[in-house]
């Protein structure tokens, strides 16, 4: 469990930023599903609900989602389930349950970059931006690949992902219905290329250049060989065997569905 010295409940994005600057023991408070498995204490914990960072907006071409947007809010926005084959409703509408996703929030799972994430593999495969109140705007993988640590402090304000009209799928194999997954997969198409990533390796989830290259020229074996090259291991969930041989399924499956909305399969 753990505890907070003081709470804070921001009333601008400056007041926030300046607070999470002032100690190392601060924290920013999201739907805090997986604090409360933390053995820490925090001397502020720093609430951002009162920033209207709880929208999802289409603005300038771009579908907009507040770090704030619960998870069951994207689940069941109708303009997220219109874009993208309804990719993103469909990579957290079996996480945990409704009671869970009424809680947790896309900034805090994009945040925490956890390898288990549904969300971040849905994402990997669209055009994504991530915009941090003092870093800016920059690419969801530029994000990622930066260091997490103390000394990199910032607040993740919005994810934005452009409305390009690709069509996208997302699957997952879980041992339980509300269990972590124990692999995920998604696959994008847009004009001649093809996305792919593959996630719960149980590291985080990556895109598969490899085999994007691969179904762009529509070579399925090849990206499925693609697939099973990536790094992969074992916990309790799954062997990294086992894991290697469901993510070239899902794989194929995922391109499959976006082949049959198409007519091409």
């Amino acid at each position: 469990m753990y505890t907070i010295k003081t709470y804070l409940m921001a009333q601008t994005l400056d007041e926030a930023y300046s607070a999470l600057q002032k100690n190392k023991s601060n924290v920013v408070l999201g739907g805090c599903g997986w604090l409360k498995m933390a053995r820490k204490r925090f001397w502020t914990g720093i609430d951002l609900s009162r920033l209207g960072l709880d929208r999802i907006e289409e603005r300038d071409g771009w579908l907009e989602l507040g770090a704030m947007v619960t998870l069951r809010q994207l689940e069941t926005d109708p303009a997220a389930r219109a874009v993208f084959g309804g990719i993103l409703p469909q990579s957290v509408e079996r996480i945990v349950g409704v009671q869970f996703r009424n809680c947790a929030t896309v900034g805090g799972c994009v945040w925490m970059r956890a390898g288990f994430s549904d969300l971040l593999t849905a994402l990997l495969v669209l055009e994504t931006e991530v915009e941090l109140y003092h870093a800016g705007r920059m690419p969801l993988e530029t994000f990622l690949a930066l260091p997490q640590s103390r000394e990199t402090r910032d607040i993740l304000t919005h994810v934005r992902v452009k409305l390009d009209g690709r069509d996208a799928a997302y699957q997952s194999v879980r041992n339980t219905a509300t269990d972590f997954p124990v692999v995920t997969a998604a696959a994008a198409h847009l004009g001649q290329s093809w996305m792919v990533a593959v996630g719960a390796r149980p590291m985080r989830a990556v895109r598969v250049p490899a085999a994007e290259t691969a179904l762009s020229a529509g070579a399925m074996p090849e990206a499925c060989r693609a697939v099973a090259a990536l790094g992969y291991a074992g916990n309790l969930r799954g062997s990294a065997d086992y894991r290697r041989k469901v993510a070239q399924v899902l794989v194929r499956r995922a391109a499959g569905e976006i082949l049959q909305r198409e007519g091409k399969q």
